[in-house]
C-alpha cells in the first residue's frame, strides 16, 4: 500500500483537508495552519506555445491586432506584448514599406 501525504505549497504544512471542488472538476484543499487555499495540480494560465505561434502567424498574414482579438478572443495588448518579443515578427508601425521617403513625393 502507498501513502501519499500532501503538503500545503506556502507553509509545508501537512493538515490539509478536502475544501470542494473546482469549476473544472479538480480538488481543492485549504491548509489548517495558514488557512490559504490551493489545488492538488494547478495548471497554468498561459496561452500554449502552439496557440501563440498561430496567432503571430495570423498577423504575419495581415490580420489587424483588433481581428485577431475577435477572432481568437486574445487582448489585444497580449498580441501587442508578443510582437514586442518576438525577433521574427515586427511590432505594428515599424514597418520600412510604410515610411515615407526622405525626399518627399517619391524617388524622382
Amino acid at each position: 500500500m502507498i501513502t501519499i501525504t500532501l503538503r500545503c505549497p506556502y507553509c509545508q504544512s501537512e493538515r490539509l483537508v478536502k475544501y470542494g471542488m473546482t469549476p473544472n472538476g479538480k480538488q481543492r484543499y485549504r491548509c489548517q495552519d495558514c488557512g490559504r487555499q490551493h489545488r492538488d495540480h494547478p495548471g497554468s494560465n498561459a496561452y500554449s506555445e502552439a496557440a501563440r505561434a498561430l496567432i503571430l502567424r495570423a498577423y504575419e498574414e495581415r490580420s489587424s491586432l483588433r481581428g485577431l482579438s475577435r477572432t481568437f478572443g486574445v487582448s489585444r495588448n497580449t498580441v501587442s506584448a508578443w510582437l514586442k518579443k518576438s525577433p521574427a515578427v515586427a511590432p505594428p508601425g515599424n514597418d520600412a514599406s510604410t515610411r515615407p521617403s526622405p525626399g518627399g513625393l517619391g524617388s524622382g
